[in-house]
């Protein structure tokens, strides 16, 4: 009998070996794992150590450790800095991919309007992180259509802490009595003054310069799992990694931050991400896509269309026909947190397994197709030329 070690080596090697094939397709090797954990949702043979609650522990670790990491990655003084046309192209493009998704989810599927919004709102953002090296390798970061691309990437992060602390308040007072409201709300507003409070104390930060990077990761820790344990009392663990991320990128001085950020991205990557893409994958529910495989073609196509509508009535006259079209293909990619959104409903039973399992399919095909399509488009309307080897 397989122990959990040899089997957690197994999600390892898998994800290392397909991770280096899909990656020669642009798509992030990381979803080597959601692919094993979809394998694993037709017929898994050691559901005794998938179902363990180490296992579980190890996967939320590594949802914990990827919102730190996109609250890392957040940074609000370049929000503000963004342009009007790229805050109201954003807000418009994801109105109208929210609305359609919303109709889908309210009529086909059956949930009501308020869970159907949040659901469609939230995979209604961008995974701009799987574009940016295709960008980068064509050369057109710099341009319209790239700087587009990620000011609206980098904007929707806003969405995405709102969907977040919707869906928190919504299982915080859903799994909680009447009398506990106020450990909920005491522990909400601690969350959100320890993040401030960070935020405030700039010039105290400037005193871990003088660290060495194991002092100063042991400290990021310390402040990761602080906000964790705070969040918990509200079931807020989530929304708490992704603060505590916030906090510490402005506290941290500017001359630190990258050497401590490459140390949390390897032990987040190299280890825990990988076991809770195995995690969301395993959870999905293979069977009902089989069987109904044109309700999953229905949300790729009206998910899809809808990004390329909006981008295409609010873009065309500043990018061109062809430009706005891109812009929708392109910010039709998801890699967010739009996938630990649909983790938390699920396991929270907000939704079912046949929502859930839609959602996350059509998310996949999204993520294999777009980078494929979207680097041919841009070189069949000479927007960029092939690199050399090509």
């Amino acid at each position: 009998m397989i122990n959990i070690f040899l089997f957690v080596c197994l999600v390892f090697i898998f994800t290392f070996l397909v991770g280096k094939l899909i990656e020669k397709i642009k798509v992030p090797w990381i979803f080597a794992g959601l692919i094993l954990g979809s394998i694993f949702a037709i017929y898994n043979p050691f559901v005794s150590i998938t179902s363990s609650q180490t296992f579980n522990f190890l996967a939320q670790l590594g949802m914990y450790f990827l919102l730190f990491i996109i609250g890392f990655e957040i940074d609000l003084k370049e929000i503000k800095k963004q342009s009007k046309f790229i805050l109201n192209t954003m807000f418009f493009i994801i109105f109208v991919s929210a609305l359609f998704g919303a109709i889908v989810i309210r009529f086909v599927f059956n949930y009501n309007w308020f869970i159907s919004s949040i659901v469609s709102l939230s995979f209604a953002t961008v995974g701009e992180a799987v574009l940016i090296p295709i960008l980068d390798r064509f050369k057109i970061v710099n341009s319209k259509l790239g700087q587009t691309i990620i000011g609206i990437g980098t904007l929707d992060d806003i969405i995405e802490i709102l969907v977040l602390s919707i869906v928190v308040i919504l299982i915080g007072t859903g799994v909680h009595s009447q009398f506990n409201v106020g450990i909920i709300l005491s522990s909400l507003v601690l969350l959100f003054v320890l993040t401030i409070g960070l935020t405030k104390l700039k010039k105290e930060g400037k005193k871990f310069n003088f660290l060495s990077i194991d002092s100063l990761f042991l400290f990021t820790l310390f402040i990761l799992f602080l906000f964790l344990g705070v969040g918990q009392y509200a079931q807020a663990a989530p929304l708490a990694a992704l603060l505590s991320g916030i906090g510490l990128k402005t506290f941290i001085p500017k001359e630190r931050l990258k050497q401590i950020e490459n140390e949390i991205r390897a032990m987040c990557y190299g280890f825990f991400a990988p076991l809770f893409f195995f995690w969301v994958g395993l959870t999905m529910n293979m069977h009902y896509l089989f069987t109904y495989p044109l309700l999953l073609l229905l949300v790729v196509v009206v998910s899809g269309g809808a990004k390329i509508l909006g981008s295409y009535i609010i873009t065309k006259k500043r990018l061109g026909t062809k430009k706005s079209i891109l812009l929708g293909i392109g910010l039709s990619v998801r890699f967010s947190t739009s996938i630990i959104v649909m983790k938390i409903l699920f396991e929270n039973k907000i939704i079912g397994d046949d929502l859930y399992s839609v959602i996350m399919a059509s998310g996949v095909i999204f993520t294999f197709i777009i980078p494929v399509l979207f680097s041919n488009l841009l070189v069949k309307y000479n927007i960029a030329q092939p690199s050399r080897g090509e």
